[in-house]
């Protein structure tokens, strides 16, 4: 029987069978699960599944299999069941060989009584997490095209340039997707929302003038792009309660999104502007007179940020500071809080005789090197307690080493050694030196007084 098909059955029959299976969705990680009787489910059975490395309890049963497999799984349990699966993207990172050990430290970080704040960060990253494939797929090929060039290429030639549409045309229509998906979270149309997004990005804005000044496009960002596309959404659905439904679909798209384009051109886009402006100036400002401070605590507090799931609010920022100045100073500074954790992870490996931990950290250091860091944080340092300390400390050193030499991206994605494909090509050798550093403190603070054999004797 092959793997994904026994995870699936095991997973089902503790589940309380097909028949409890209400709704079924995979994302990057996990199989998420809705039971139709909750008490039929046996949590704990689930942990201690080979394969399982968690079951965080939110709005729905989330179950940690890691990237690749939980799509397999995904589709074995709807074979299983008859459900169709649903696709959803999420934050995380895993791999296939951990066990539960995961799952009772996130299990323990419920969710259930998120902050109306949280759950407001969850609807802005839930706008462009679904985006980051592309993003990351289109910011990798062009660093490469980047480093093609950089190393001699010629610019002109045929292949070089296909490179670069390929790389860069998602950049150019990214308001187009953000107002898509912004609509689709606040209950309205995809297309209008779409429409929405292009207001802000036209080049005939250039053509129109205002107040005695031409307007600007791409003016508000994608900070305006949610805006607009968040008030045609709330159009939409209010001028839908009073038009009579044979003319609904003339009439309110049409109003919502006259109303919508109106309203961006001489309230929107500028109110977008302005806010663009306070978080791109402002973090720029604060690293600028920060600089290695910053960045030690910028790079020291994002793991804890992860582990309240407040990080999600950081992927408009990151977005933000690439449409608005062409690169992102930020995401090399928390990559670091990666880095950390595998310097750590890497400490207790040589230094425990726990056989168990010893396994789970050969499952989760190969993807935490390629920017994947859920294993290690809830699997290794966070249960151990002091290690997830001694590995922010590892981060913030590395973190301030990124901030000292201003390493940015041209694009977002996964942090670790991935990362350099993302920063500017003459940037790559320190970035590099930067995540060794990190990896280095992280194992010599933990060494020194991170870790204890007794510590790991409930693991």
């Amino acid at each position: 029987m092959r793997k994904e098909e026994r995870l699936a059955k095991e997973i089902t029959e503790q589940l309380g069978g097909t028949g409890n299976i209400a709704e079924l969705a995979s994302c990057m990680t996990r199989l998420r699960v809705k039971p139709v009787d909750e008490s039929k489910v046996n949590l704990n059975g689930i942990r201690d599944i080979d394969g399982v490395m968690g079951v965080v309890e939110a709005e729905t049963l989330q179950i940690i299999l890691g990237p690749g497999i939980v799509t397999k799984v995904a589709d074995e349990v709807s074979k299983m069941t008859g459900k169709n699966v649903s696709s959803v993207d999420d934050d995380e990172e895993i791999d296939t060989s951990l066990e539960g050990l995961a799952a009772r430290t996130k299990a323990g970080l419920n969710e259930k009584n998120a902050t109306p704040f949280k759950l407001f960060l969850r609807k802005i990253a839930s706008i462009f997490i679904p985006l980051i494939p592309a993003i990351v797929a289109s910011g990798l090929i062009a660093g490469i095209n980047n480093v093609i060039i950089k190393s001699g290429g010629d610019p002109e030639s045929t292949i070089v340039q296909m490179l670069d549409l390929i790389g860069w045309g998602l950049f150019g229509y990214l308001g187009v997707f953000v107002g898509i998906n912004t609509a689709k979270e606040f209950g309205g149309s995809p297309a209008l929302g779409g429409a929405a997004g292009i207001l802000l990005i036209n080049p005939g804005l250039a053509n129109i003038t205002l107040f005695g000044e031409a307007l600007v496009p791409g003016r508000g960002g994608l900070i305006g792009v949610m805006l607009a596309a968040a008030l045609v959404a709330f159009l939409e659905k209010r001028i839908r309660k009073v038009v009579p439904p044979a003319i609904d679909i003339i009439v309110t798209p049409t109003l919502a999104l006259l109303i919508t384009g109106f309203a961006t051109f001489f309230v929107l886009q500028p109110v977008g502007g302005f806010l663009s402006d306070i978080i791109t100036k402002g973090l720029l400002g604060i690293l600028d007179v920060g600089g290695i401070l910053a960045g030690l605590v910028l790079a020291g507090t994002f793991l804890p940020l992860v582990v309240t799931g407040l990080h999600q609010g950081l992927t408009p920022v990151h977005m933000e500071l690439i449409n608005t100045i062409g690169d992102d100073p930020l995401l090399p500074i928390l990559a670091m809080g990666g880095a950390g954790q595998v310097g750590a992870a890497f400490a207790i490996y040589f230094k425990t005789k726990n056989a168990r931990l010893k396994k789970v950290i050969k499952g989760g250091l190969p993807v935490g090197m390629l920017g994947i860091g859920e294993p290690l944080i809830f699997g290794v340092t966070l249960p151990l307690g002091r290690p997830f300390l001694t590995a922010c400390l590892g981060a913030a050193v590395g973190g301030a080493f990124q901030a000292f030499f201003k390493i940015a991206t041209v694009a977002i994605g996964v942090s670790g050694i991935p990362l350099a494909f993302l920063v500017h090509p003459n940037q790559v050798v320190m970035y590099l030196l930067g995540l060794l550093i990190a990896y280095a403190f992280g194992f010599l603070f933990t060494w020194m007084f991170g870790f204890k054999e007794e510590m790991a004797k409930n693991i």
